[in-house]
């Protein structure tokens, strides 16, 4: 099954390079900001803090990095770092819509006193989100995210606010 997810990822982000659409962004924008996140997989659910930064390659190309601290939980900690391609369509003046697709390293760690140990494993990202733009600078967004490693597979939802310049 994660044979076909992987293939599917490949071929969603090469039609996105291929597609030709315009954006509500221009080429050259930036924007920084930080989020809110629900993480949740395997049976396991917790909450984490990130920040993020954009910038516009084209007018409908945009890419990302991202960092993700999640809180510790059951003596369990958890990081995320991802670099994802946005490819923008704008519905409407305030309101553009995005899919995604990205890599990600997803490490994770746990601390039983005496005991320790912890893992990194490469995700594929795939999902897609809304921003929501409040002025000329401020933009509120909500993210929906799936990660897919081989040893989990994550869904990461987020909400957050940037600033564009």
């Amino acid at each position: 099954m994660k044979s076909i997810l992987r293939k599917v990822a490949v071929m969603a982000i090469a039609i996105m390079t291929m597609s030709v659409a315009a954006g509500a962004q221009e080429k050259g924008d930036m924007a920084a900001g930080g989020n809110l996140v629900l993480g949740s997989g395997n049976s396991f659910t917790n909450y984490g803090i990130g920040v993020r930064f954009q910038y516009n390659v084209t007018n409908p190309f945009r890419l990302e990095g991202s960092f993700t601290y999640f809180l510790k939980k059951d003596n369990f900690t958890m990081w995320d770092l991802s670099a994802n391609a946005h490819w923008l369509f704008p519905v409407t003046d305030k309101i553009t819509v995005y899919p995604l697709a990205g890599l990600g390293i997803l490490n994770s760690g746990a601390n039983y006193g005496f005991y320790s140990a912890s893992k990194s494993d490469i995700a594929f990202n795939l999902g897609g989100g809304i921003d929501y733009r409040l002025t000329d600078s401020l933009i509120l967004n909500a993210e929906l995210k799936y990660k897919i490693s081989d040893w989990w597979d994550r869904l990461m939802l987020s909400a957050g606010l940037a600033y564009k310049f």
